[in-house]
């Protein structure tokens, strides 16, 4: 069993000691870096225990902390010494979001789009949608399939708005990127903004990024076997970049295949090029991120961000979480295109939210437009659906302090869903809405 049996965590829980996840943290800081080296990350890993055997006494319950401290010594003293900057980076980049998350700032956060936020803020306020009892109410008045031709209404506005700038900017446009975090309803929304565009006398390209993944056997795994793709470095950046700018300047270029039931990627697979006229259309978690496409001039790509920013409080004044919007759509979604069922997505949530912070939010005011994707009409749908689901799992996992992550969420989303009156009938949903692709039934060819 070794010399360490249990570990204490940042909250105080004390949980058993997994070996693997010091090597996962080592080689998770290596990928961030561009190494990919897995044998390289379980020798240092070993040393790390070493030195923990050396540093403490049999039996002793070592925090967290203490053996992260350690990890940087490590890599520092077999001189992984980029590896160890982006380590300890990551580390006081934590360290920082936790002090803000006990805390109340009077400065905004920057990843927070504030003015798109007031302005969803004040179309919410006038269409009494704003509060859970104001949605409540207009439910019992049968005011249901009011309440989705407006949320409709508003969203294809802001897709109109959208070509509009696009096509303002002219010749010199080589890609348009359409962004956000998971779940933010990039699939619809890049299809709709590509029948406005075509119709404005636009030619688009797709260019699937999937298709750029390593394999999966260079992807970080946790001690759950649990692969982590929501990361930047999950993609080949540099091959992206390459491609990206050899397509702008009229080059010709050989797209790589990935096989997600192989978890392998086959290069050189499909010839492209872009002819006079033709631009790139590009759907990514990662489009706003600076090393995506570094290369290219600011005038050559028009970047779009996406997000439910739907503004809706209970009886406390707590805002609903968008993040908790985008898990449930992801719960629906994950369970009819990736065999996951809805469990497994909230396990899975935590890398989501982590990569989020670090790699998407963060550049959400570096967009040239955002569409916020809420609609306010989802949540009584999602009450539901999912409203048991909720309470069982706040219940499964309400003393499991290695699933605290799942319990939280669990908590909350319960606690959301209950106080909304449900609806099961979908009919009113428009076939070709941004909510179809989630919870089924759209018009749309998504294939």
């Amino acid at each position: 069993m070794g010399k360490f049996k249990f570990v204490i965590k940042r909250s105080g829980s004390v949980v058993p000691f997994n070996p693997d996840r010091i090597s996962n943290v080592i080689y998770r800081a290596a990928v961030a870096v561009g190494g990919r080296d897995k044998e390289k990350s379980a020798e240092l890993a070993e040393k790390v225990i070493a030195l923990m055997e050396e540093t403490f006494e049999e039996n002793y319950k070592p925090h967290v902390e203490e053996i992260q401290d350690l990890v940087e010594k490590v890599l520092i003293e077999n001189g992984h010494a980029k590896v160890a900057k982006e380590f300890i980076l990551y580390r006081e980049e934590a360290a920082r979001r936790r002090q803000a998350d006990s805390k109340h700032f009077s400065k905004p956060s920057e990843y927070i789009p504030w003015a798109k936020v007031w302005s969803s803020l004040d179309w919410a306020a006038s269409h009494k949608l704003n509060t859970f009892e104001l949605l409540n109410e207009r439910i019992k008045n049968d005011e249901f399939p009011h309440i989705v031709h407006e949320a409709e209404s508003a969203y294809e506005t802001q897709i109109d708005t959208a070509a509009e700038l696009i096509k303002e900017r002219g010749q010199q446009l080589k890609m348009v990127m359409v962004s956000g975090p998971s779940s933010s309803g990039k699939t619809t929304t890049t299809m709709k903004l590509e029948m406005r565009l075509k119709k404005m006398g636009m030619s688009f390209v797709p260019l699937v990024v999937d298709n750029y993944f390593f394999d999966l056997e260079f992807h970080p795994k946790d001690e759950f076997g649990d692969y982590d793709f929501e990361t930047p470095q999950a993609l080949d950046l540099d091959m992206i970049n390459d491609h990206l700018k050899r397509l702008a300047d009229g080059e010709e270029v050989k797209i790589p295949y990935y096989d997600f039931k192989e978890g392998k990627r086959y290069l050189d697979r499909t010839s492209m090029k872009l002819k006079e006229n033709e631009v790139l259309l590009l759907d990514s978690l990662h489009g706003l991120h600076p090393d995506f496409s570094r290369e290219i001039p600011y005038e050559q790509k028009f970047k779009l961000y996406l997000e439910p920013l739907l503004q809706m409080k209970d009886k406390d004044g707590n805002y609903i979480r968008w993040t908790d919007l985008r898990l449930i759509r992801r719960m629906l979604r994950d369970s009819v295109h990736r065999a996951y069922n809805p469990e497994q997505t909230l396990l899975h949530w935590h890398y989501v939210r982590s990569s989020e912070k670090r790699n998407i939010l963060p550049y959400c005011n570096s967009a040239d437009y955002i569409v916020n994707t809420s609609m306010p009409y989802e949540v009584p749908l999602y009450a539901a659906k999912f409203k048991d689901n909720f309470a069982a799992w706040e219940k499964k996992y309400k003393d499991d302090p290695l699933r605290e992550d799942a319990y939280t969420r669990a908590s909350r989303v319960k606690k959301v869903l209950e106080n909304i009156i449900p609806v099961s009938d979908d009919s009113p949903v428009p076939g070709d809405s941004v909510l179809r692709e989630f919870i089924g039934g759209s018009i749309l060819n998504y294939h």
